[in-house]
């Protein structure tokens, strides 16, 4: 959702939210005291369901979620959550296979995790995402308020990007890598520089997290004969946004 830069949920104590779901509740009980001694308030969940009446009620600013819960697993919460929220989704996942984390998020979460992790790892992670700018400027460079490229543009104050003049739906990190591309057009941007553009220098973790939001918002842009009209791929290099006029 990009309609608008949102302010972090907040509960009546003024701090930030953040919704704790996983089965194994010693972990969860270790993941909140975490939060709780940081300065979030928190609250937790032992399954989907519960996860996702939370999430719409409660109207936290993250969401960590574990990939395998039961009945309604993680995929299923993520791609719920992002049908009413653009909070930020931490991914949780026990298992190391690529695909699951690629799965986790092609359906809107913006960071991963694999167990086992240290919860001050993911406090980290948590508050490097809060602390991302709503409004770009990249490398010393302000981007324009719309940025046009062929038939998309980019309202960045707005948080809008519209193809042919339909509004295209994209996630908060979705939206931050696009933006951080349009504002340095003819830049071509390795998968570090993106990161330190949008997770912010003391990030740690895959930068190939880089190539599955690249993925997904050439495929959310309508353009999955020719991905490379809106966001070309220089090889041995990194990324740029196409010509814009």
């Amino acid at each position: 959702m990009t309609s608008a830069a949102s302010v972090p949920a907040r509960g009546a104590t003024g701090r930030t939210r953040v919704l704790v779901v996983d089965d194994e509740q010693p972990l969860v009980q270790i993941i909140a005291s975490y939060l709780d001694r940081d300065g979030f308030e928190t609250r937790t969940a032992g399954d989907g369901a519960e996860a996702i009446a939370l999430a719409r009620e409660w109207d936290p600013a993250v969401v960590v979620l574990d990939l395998g819960l039961p009945q309604v697993d993680g995929i299923e919460v993520c791609r719920a959550v992002r049908t009413f929220s653009d909070c930020y989704i931490v991914m949780l996942t026990a298992r190391v296979e690529e695909v699951d984390k690629l799965i986790g998020l092609s359906v809107g979460a913006d960071d991963y995790l694999t167990k086992p992790f240290s919860p001050r790892e993911l406090v980290a992670r948590v508050r490097a995402m809060l602390r991302r700018p709503r409004h770009h400027t990249t490398y010393g460079s302000p981007a324009p308020q719309v940025s046009v490229f062929g038939s998309m543009s980019i309202d960045v104050s707005g948080r809008e990007v519209h193809v042919e003049g339909v509004a295209v739906d994209l996630t908060r990190t979705e939206f931050d890598v696009l933006a951080a591309l349009a504002a340095r057009p003819h830049m071509v941007f390795s998968r570090a520089q993106i990161v330190e553009a949008v997770w912010g220098a003391g990030w740690v973790g895959d930068e190939h997290l880089v190539d599955v939001h690249i993925g997904h918002l050439r495929r959310k842009l309508g353009q999955p004969s020719s991905p490379a009209v809106f966001i070309r791929t220089v090889r041995g290099v990194g990324y740029r946004i196409g010509p814009g006029r």
